[in-house]
Parts: structure tokens; C-alpha cells; sequence
């Protein structure tokens, strides 16, 4: 089984607090995977905003029809 392939990891220079600094530091909490975790969250956000700003007029239309037409699947419920 092949190996998933690991994206390359750069250094970064930046400026934080001092003060959060010190108490990451004395939390032995990791910086990088902290990082990481935090900018995932933001550019899924990010992405998922925008995928719905772009398509906010589809999903409109598609719910308008919805509410006229009713789902394909109506008439196979059996609930």
C-alpha cells in the first residue's frame, strides 16, 4: 500500500505577544501544529463561505422550485 504523500512544510517568520508566547511555551504547547490546526479551520471556512456566495442564487432558485414543485422523490415516500 502506498504511502499518502506529505505536503512540504516551509519555515515562516511571525510576530506574536510575548505574553502568549510565554504561556504556550510554559504549556508545551506546539506552535506549528497549532498553527496548522487553526489555519485549516479557517481557509474550510473560508472556502465553504464562498462556495456559498457563489452559488447562493442556485440554491435560491433550487429551493424556490422545491417549494412549488416538491422533491423528485415525493411520490416513492413511504412516511
Amino acid at each position: 500500500m502506498e504511502q499518502p504523500i506529505k505536503p512540504e512544510k516551509r519555515p515562516v517568520n511571525l510576530r506574536a505577544r510575548s505574553d502568549l508566547l510565554d504561556s504556550a511555551k510554559e504549556m508545551g504547547i506546539n506552535l506549528s501544529a497549532t498553527l496548522e490546526k487553526a489555519l485549516m479551520a479557517e481557509v474550510k471556512k473560508r472556502r465553504n463561505d464562498k462556495w456559498r456566495k457563489e452559488n447562493k442564487v442556485a440554491m435560491e432558485a433550487l429551493n424556490r422550485f422545491t417549494e412549488e414543485h416538491g422533491l423528485f422523490s415525493d411520490e416513492f415516500r413511504t412516511f
